[in-house]
């Protein structure tokens, strides 16, 4: 699993630099990250296990496009490598900031019998509030477009280190709404820590379980 992670890291990356190095133009970022627990719209992805991530990003003007990956456990061995593309547009009106873009899910160890890969449609604006923001973000399935997830978030820093964040969201197409809140801690212009709790309604009867998670992320 780690293996294929390190080797699409290293394939996208030299994509994205030919990119910029043949326009001369735009910005290649990436990201690291650790985590004891990769939490998904309020579900755990690994198991209530630790996880390696990684990304990488391409931006020119309003356009970006990117690549994000991590280790999944689903059980079962179903599937242990989750790997992400998207890109979009991030256009601005007044106040107002907009990403309109599209995210496929890929699963590319996942067993011969499953069918986890998806795509999404994104639509998402956020306005300042005071020296935070506030925002509305709605992902509708590529294949159907019906039954979104879609949730309303906010920021607000406190100093220079500290912010505190939380979303509210539904998801329909699983049947549950689920919320978090947490705090980030810069701990230097490319290092932050982030501590967060979420929480889910019942699915079908069932509680989901909260969770309690922090990452440690570094980007360059």
């Amino acid at each position: 699993m780690k293996k294929t992670l390190l080797v699409a890291a290293v394939a996208l990356s030299a994509l994205f630099a030919g990119a910029a190095s043949a326009q001369d133009a735009g910005e290649l970022s990436f990201n690291i990250a650790a985590t004891n627990n990769y939490v998904w719209r309020g579900v755990s992805q690994t198991d209530d296990n630790g996880a390696l991530q990684g990304g990488v990003d391409y931006k020119k003007g309003m356009f970006y496009v990117g690549a994000w990956g991590s280790n999944v456990d689903f059980g079962n061995e179903t599937a242990n490598t989750e790997v992400d593309l998207y890109a979009g547009l991030t256009p601005t009106a007044g106040d107002f900031s907009f990403d309109f873009g599209y995210i496929h899910y890929m699963y590319p160890d996942q067993c011969d019998d499953c069918d986890f890969n998806v795509g999404e449609l994104k639509a998402a604006v956020s306005h300042p509030m005071g020296a935070g923001s506030i925002g509305f973000a709605m992902y509708l399935p590529a294949e159907d477009l019906a039954d979104p997830y879609y949730e309303i978030n906010a920021s607000q820093p406190i100093g220079d280190k500290w912010t505190v964040s939380g979303a509210i969201g539904n998801y329909e197409a699983a049947g549950y709404t689920t919320w978090n809140a947490g705090v980030t801690y810069a701990i230097t212009d490319s290092l932050s820590l982030d501590m967060r709790y979420s929480d889910a309604s019942r699915v079908a009867g069932v509680d989901l379980p909260d969770n309690v998670y922090a990452t440690l992320k570094v980007g360059f």
